[in-house]
């Protein structure tokens, strides 16, 4: 199987040591800066011996080298900085993919593609419109990243694993996100039966500020080590026909009562990429907020310009 990760920077490249050292297929790093996804292919070669894997990792800085990849992972795109929210990135982001989308259309038909660039949600449904494929086939990282961030506060608020938290977020990959503690439990059991009201409402508001105490405290760039975590997710689920079920930004056409938008939802994932939109029983709160949020992710989009 041909993994091509488009975007070499700490994202892309720890996703492609990742996916490599899990010997999901051959790996294809892709990146237009000169020689810095072939010199980090090398790097992850010279490690072979060492860890007694036998893996294959290739760089180039030819987008055409995407060609005939069965899945893509797009992380290229500007990182955000501290005070920039992932919406100020949307136009120059855009123009980057862009091109990416196209080569993708013309060059990879039978491709999933995974979106991780910036704003994303935003860019997932930018890829989708630019791509033209069937959109089970485009869906982005999102929500799966920020589940296992609520995951990880609240096994460290009740000091419990984290391996014992299933955490559930929908809507978009940032401000509008929604952790949902109703559908999150502690080894099967509701997580309004550990915690007070007060002490879940601290813990979701550190969710979805998450990513943006991460780039404070980082002072140039983002996240890399949960995301390329929770992309590898993704890919393995769909290289290996998992069937298992992962929230990320799918578009939707009536689902929730959303039409026409990318917002990050639970998704059943396979080798055809997204098999089954998961429908939660939301109450009328959550689904208000879910479809706010679509609304909100429509009129960024509506701001683009190229």
């Amino acid at each position: 199987m041909k993994i091509t990760i488009i975007g070499a920077g700490n994202v892309g490249g720890t996703t492609a040591m990742r996916l490599a050292q899990e010997g999901v297929g051959d790996i294809f790093l892709i990146d237009i800066a000169g020689g810095l996804a072939a010199g980090k292919a090398l790097d992850l070669e010279d490690a072979r011996a060492i860890l007694k894997l036998n893996y294959s990792v290739t760089g180039s800085n030819d987008i055409n080298d995407l060609k005939d990849s069965d899945i893509i992972v797009v992380t290229a795109g500007l990182a955000r900085k501290p005070g920039m929210t992932r919406e100020d990135l949307a136009n120059k982001n855009a123009a980057i993919l862009k091109d990416i989308s196209l080569k993708i259309s013309a060059l990879a038909k039978q491709a999933i593609v995974i979106i991780v660039t910036n704003p994303l949600d935003l860019m997932t449904y930018f890829a989708h419109k630019t791509i033209g494929f069937n959109p089970k086939k485009i869906f982005g990282m999102g929500v799966s990243l920020d589940a296992s961030r609520f995951a990880n506060l609240i096994s460290k608020e009740l000091k419990v694993s984290p391996v014992d938290v299933e955490a559930c977020v929908i809507g978009s990959h940032g401000q509008d996100m929604i952790p949902l503690p109703r559908f999150t439990n502690i080894k099967g059991v509701g997580l309004d039966e550990f915690l007070k009201d007060d002490k879940i409402k601290e813990l979701t508001k550190r969710t979805v500020e998450r990513g943006a105490e991460i780039v404070g405290l980082l002072g140039s760039g983002s996240a890399y080590y949960a995301p390329s975590a929770a992309i590898a997710h993704l890919v393995r689920a769909v290289a290996k026909d998992e069937k298992r079920t992962i929230g990320v930004s799918a578009y939707l056409d009536g689902e929730y009562g959303i039409k026409d938008a990318c917002v990050g939802v639970p998704c059943r994932l396979g080798r055809n990429g997204i098999e089954e939109i998961i429908k939660l029983d939301l109450n009328q709160d959550e689904l208000e907020k879910l479809n706010q949020s679509a609304s909100n992710l429509k009129a960024q989009f509506n701001q683009i310009t190229l």
